[in-house]
């Protein structure tokens, strides 16, 4: 049975999104789930009757803002049950697995706390919360009385979720793959998320097909650690990532292909070469190294060293040459010297890269480098922080100003920042903004690259090679 209000109309959720695009996925995923139940999009938390925080905690005082938060939307529940109706509030993600009772503790009025891998029972939890309102009484506030699942169950969430819903201007996510073995010191990933688990092949080839069926032009496969991929095949043999990348590119429909994120140790081969063998993947790879220097590089656990780094990043621009790549770095990493971070900027300046993500180290509670004495500075960190991101920013500009003046396919997705303009991504993933039509959202169209700025482009849009349907 579907649920309205009592003034007849539909209910309508409101998500916000914290962090990674494996969350982004969730949430997608948590709409299709609340769907069948009737519950419509809400563009504001004070449109919605049900708000559900989707968390992060990779980042430090990333559970403070989702305490701020919830505040903000306490108030909102009070005014509400003030009025006799019902407004519901779930926390879900990372943070809700980390801290579950903490949650219900602190902030009373959480109704759910839902961790990442049993979110697909959302109408069984939103069920418990109704029959605990019903014995309440109408208005009233029940503190204490919230629900609480963050279980890792035996089976899969994968098995009982609904078709996927999620396509935007012609891209979709895919998410193969969940959780980590690699405990590198400094990351939470292992604790919040979990073992490694692979979905089988077909599951995954069925999704991609339905994906594209729904208008997805581009896929972007998604795992925490991706390229550790290790799903059952029809045959009952193991898949790797290369095996599969393979397989969707056959798709027909399928113009582009993406996949995100990636350790170091698990770029094989035959991943390799498939850079070069499949035309679908796009010539862009996000491959994070976290720091230069093998001293750091082993405190943090991350079972690769520089020179293997480089040696992986020398044959993929072998395999395809116009390759371009993206990392993401730590700064202050406890016992990180001046040396060490020296061997940083000098593995920055020898690979090149088209963008990096830079963070000062933040302890995580509960992994072992929160329990490192030998902290670093903060004025410490804030300075080199500063200076990696102004080295990767002027690597990134140079990298979009060598593109302006040539011509490439550019899928468009949402409005510019100027009027009459539209935003679309090329194939290494830059951002292009050129005058052109919205009903161009959804479209690969050839577009000629005219300046390259720090973190974009300007382009114009090729005339004549494309018709816009009414």
């Amino acid at each position: 049975m579907k649920d309205v209000r009592t003034d007849g109309q539909p209910k309508r959720v409101f998500i916000r999104t914290y962090g990674c695009q494996m969350n982004v996925y969730d949430s997608d995923r948590m709409a299709d789930v609340l769907r069948p139940l009737g519950y419509a999009l809400a563009e504001a938390p004070d449109q919605a009757d049900l708000v559900v925080l989707n968390t992060c905690h990779i980042r430090e005082h990333a559970s403070e803002k989702v305490y701020s938060e919830l505040g903000r939307l306490r108030d909102l529940k009070t005014e509400r049950r003030a009025e006799g109706r019902d407004y519901t509030i779930a926390v879900a993600g990372c943070v809700a697995q980390a801290e579950g009772e903490e949650i219900l503790r602190r902030q009373p009025a959480v109704d759910i706390v839902v961790g990442p891998q049993a979110y697909h029972r959302l109408p069984e939890l939103l069920a418990q919360v109704a029959r605990k309102s019903a014995a309440a009484g109408p208005g009233k506030l029940m503190p204490g009385a919230g629900v609480l699942d963050t279980e890792f169950p035996p089976e899969s969430k994968f098995d009982h979720l609904p078709s996927p819903q999620g396509i935007r201007a012609g891209s979709a996510f895919l998410s193969i793959q969940e959780g980590c073995d690699k405990f590198c010191t400094f990351c939470v990933v292992p604790y919040t998320r979990g073992m490694e688990y692979s979905r089988p092949v077909s599951a995954v080839l069925a999704e991609a097909r339905q994906l594209v069926a729904a208008g997805a032009l581009e896929l972007t496969v998604l795992g925490q650690n991706v390229n550790a991929y290790h799903g059952e095949g029809p045959d009952g043999s193991t898949w790797s990532l290369s095996r599969l990348v393979r397989a969707i590119g056959e798709i027909p429909g399928l113009a582009r292909l993406r996949y995100t994120t990636s350790h170091p140790r698990d770029m094989d081969d035959d991943l390799i070469a498939a850079h070069g063998d499949v035309p679908q993947l796009m010539p862009y790879l996000h491959l994070p190294v976290q720091s230069g220097s093998n001293r750091i590089l082993d405190a943090m656990n991350r079972g690769h060293d520089r020179d293997l780094y480089l040696r992986i990043v020398e044959r993929l621009r072998n395999a395809r040459d116009d390759l371009a790549l993206s990392s993401d770095f730590i700064v202050g990493f406890p016992g990180e010297s001046d040396a060490d971070f020296d061997e940083t900027m000098r593995l920055i300046q020898q690979v090149g890269f088209a963008s990096a993500y830079a963070f000062r180290y933040s302890r995580r509670p509960g992994t072992p480098g929160a329990a490192l004495t030998d902290q670093v500075p903060e004025n410490v960190k804030v300075a080199r922080l500063a200076a990696l991101q102004a080295l990767v920013g002027q690597q990134a500009r140079a990298f979009n100003e060598s593109k302006a003046g040539s011509t490439v396919p550019v899928l468009f997705a949402e409005p510019g920042r100027k009027a009459g303009q539209i935003m679309g991504k090329t194939p290494w993933l830059q951002s292009v903004y050129a005058q052109g039509d919205p009903r161009l959202f959804g479209r690969i169209v050839d577009v000629r690259l005219i300046e390259g700025y720090a973190n974009s482009l300007l382009g114009e849009i090729v005339t004549g090679d494309y018709e816009v349907a009414a």
